[in-house]
């Protein structure tokens, strides 16, 4: 791809300067179930959220000083749509399906968001120094994480691959076929987590051992997988899909593990059974189902919001 439509699309992807379709008119989420890849150099607008009705038995749940405060601090990690927050073009107002989860549950329990922009590895130990409420950045449900955060499940995604089109790999079903070659993905993730756990099958099979790249910027996860310096990247399911869809010579390779997703909080909050209340309220009235076509998602529906279940095996 020439440097100057590789630089935008990969904007695209972090800030998403994208041409919008005129007043969001249209919405071009409608790829088949699963899929995450809304039409390529658009980032869908439709408002799915100014409809939301407060919902007063999910309200009646929350402490009787947050109904009182009416507002929460919430964290949000910036990422590669359609889970991680970006930026429009106008550099301030955020999009991704996470944003639009966040806003609705506000919405329906009545209540005010104040929103920080925060790394994603820095957001759960803020959590748990009180400085946020909630934060959102496609934090995947795992037992270790568990043991110090709660969790309010809102949508199913999960880890997956992308090579480049040359590549000759087909599907990774087990993380030896990755010895030898450089992997990148995101610091502070549940990829990272799982590929140095795994490091020692390379050489338990007498293989070279995979070398994992980690990456604080989404986009340079991307460049170094175009520019040869990764072999292949982890990431979320959605996000790959997402990310292929826009940017050239890349294939979405295969799923790898399923993980239901969620808000999160400090351990022991009382803020989830609201949460969840809200988030089961907006499966009931449409709203859940909007957002999730509205991003191209629909294959990531739950069933219903959990409170803290275990890790999906």
């Amino acid at each position: 791809m020439p440097r100057t439509r590789q630089t935008a699309a990969f904007a695209l992807i972090t800030v998403a300067a994208l041409s919008l379709s005129a007043c969001g008119s249209g919405d071009p989420a409608t790829a088949p179930a699963g899929a995450g890849s809304p039409a390529k150099g658009k980032i869908p607008t439709t408002d799915v959220v100014s409809s939301v009705k407060k919902n007063e038995d999910a309200a009646k749940l929350l402490p009787e000083k947050v109904r009182a405060a009416g507002m929460l601090t919430i964290a949000s990690a910036t990422g590669s749509p359609p889970g991680g927050a970006a930026y429009l073009e106008d550099g301030k107002t955020l999009a991704g399906a996470d944003v639009d989860f966040a806003d609705a549950v506000a919405k329906a329990l009545g209540l005010k968001l104040k929103r920080e922009i925060a790394a994603f590895e820095a957001i759960l130990p803020a959590l748990g120094s009180g400085k946020y409420d909630v934060g959102t950045g496609n934090f995947g449900v795992t037992d270790e994480r568990r043991k110090t955060i709660d969790f309010v499940t809102y949508i199913n995604d999960g880890q997956g691959f992308a090579v480049r089109d040359d590549s000759d790999l087909k599907k990774v079903t087990d993380l030896t076929q990755l010895c030898g070659l450089t992997i990148g993905t995101g610091a502070g993730t549940t990829f990272e987590a799982t590929l140095e756990e795994n490091k020692h099958l390379c050489a338990d099979a007498g293989k070279k051992p995979y070398e994992v790249k980690t990456y604080g910027d989404p986009s340079a996860v991307w460049i170094s997988l175009q520019q040869g310096r990764s072999d292949i990247v982890m990431n979320t399911i959605n996000g790959l899909r997402y990310g292929v869809g826009q940017l050239e010579g890349l294939r979405f390779l295969n799923e790898y593990k399923r993980l239901d997703v969620g808000f999160v909080f400090k351990k022991g909050t009382p803020l989830a059974p609201a949460f969840q209340a809200a988030v089961n309220g907006l499966k009931a009235d449409g709203t859940y189902d909007r957002v999730l076509k509205k991003w191209g998602t629909t294959g990531s529906a739950i069933e219903t919001s959990q409170i803290s279940p275990p890790e999906v095996n």
